[in-house]
């Protein structure tokens, strides 16, 4: 009997991962799918946390797509190894930080690992040309294949036909006419081969899965290396980039304010990394600081803290003022008023 073909599918948690997979199985082709964790996926951390966000589904879009598809899912963790390609991207970054095409040619190398040691034949992915202004482009698709390694292995089904032959099409593993020729960031075929598939409730593509693809957020990031000194982070970092108020006052510490409840909670559990102030009088924020405050910028800190609480029109609000052995003590202070706060000072 012959062998099987096997192949593995870049699962992002969106349509087009989907519909590719899907084509590719409906080839007879046994077909399981990866999902790579770079800690900058959008899901499952601020729409889980802020209240405002209840009523979206708190799902990882990635392990939804695989239940719709019947197929297993391997999760695989890339924090460490992730870190040189969002530092140092030998292509640069898009419009903010994000390295998406190094990113692309990173995830599809090591889907190009994985393949080898699991006996798979190919890779798909969701790619559309013209898709994406960085990494979805008629010239930038073959550096993906290229420089990942991947080369004729790499197959995207739905835009196959706008590209040369793949191993998989030439071997006669899958039929070529059974694949699409998609092109261009209009989603209409996509949602029509949705219905077709009986796909519904699927992830839209607003501005892409990825953190790093936020204006705002890359901001921080950058904030966040330039007062380090260096291009460095960990995974708690850009976890709680992605929770409150980013706020620096000075140049030396900054402080990350909770805007509801259920960021409160969250940033509680960095408590004994921090310095923190939490209202006491009133309800209020929790305020983790950053860097080395000297007790003048403390009692700033601590003004800045009650602004935010519901006493910031009282004229004292009483703040538990905790440092970083854990040693607390209390005290009033008159809350800041907004227009003693720059816009400059928001990060």
């Amino acid at each position: 009997m012959s062998k099987p073909i096997k192949a593995v599918s870049l699962i992002s948690g969106g349509l087009d991962s989907m519909l590719a997979t899907k084509a590719v199985m409906e080839q007879g082709v046994h077909v399981e799918g990866i999902n790579f964790f770079t800690g900058f996926c959008v899901e499952g951390h601020t729409h889980a946390i802020r209240k405002k966000d209840q009523k979206k589904p708190k799902r990882n879009n990635a392990l939804w797509v695989a239940e719709q598809l019947g197929i297993k899912l391997h999760i695989v963790d890339i924090v460490e190894e992730y870190k040189d390609v969002v530092i140092n991207p030998p292509h640069g970054y898009g419009a903010n930080l994000n390295p998406c095409l190094d990113c692309k040619i990173f995830m599809v190398h090591k889907a190009l690992e994985w393949i080898e040691k699991n006996d798979f034949d190919f890779i798909i992915t969701g790619e559309v040309i013209g898709q994406r202004p960085m990494s979805q482009r008629k010239d930038t698709m073959p550096v993906i294949a290229r420089e990942s390694g991947a080369e004729d292995r790499l197959l995207r089904p739905l835009c196959a036909r706008n590209l040369p032959p793949t191993l998989p099409e030439r071997e006669g593993w899958i039929s070529r006419d059974a694949l699409f020729g998609f092109s261009g960031r209009g989603r209409k075929p996509q949602m029509a081969l949705a219905k077709q598939y009986g796909f519904e409730d699927y992830a839209q593509p607003a501005g892409g899965c990825c953190f790093l693809t936020d204006e705002a957020y890359s901001h921080k990031l950058q904030d966040l290396w330039t007062h380090r000194g260096e291009k460095r982070y960990e995974l708690d970092d850009i976890m709680l980039l992605k929770v409150g108020r980013h706020i620096r006052p000075r140049e030396h510490f900054k402080m990350i304010v909770s805007r509801e409840e259920g960021e409160t909670r969250f940033l509680e559990g960095y408590r004994r990394q921090f310095a923190h102030i939490k209202t006491v009088s009133h309800a209020g924020p929790l305020s983790l600081i950053d860097g080395e405050p000297s007790e003048e910028d403390i009692m700033l800190a601590a003004r800045i803290t009650a602004r935010f609480s519901k006493g910031r029109n009282e004229p004292e609000v009483v703040v538990r003022i905790t440092d970083k052995t854990g040693e607390s003590r209390e005290i009033g202070v008159k809350p800041l008023p907004v227009e003693e706060m720059p816009e400059a000072w928001y990060v």
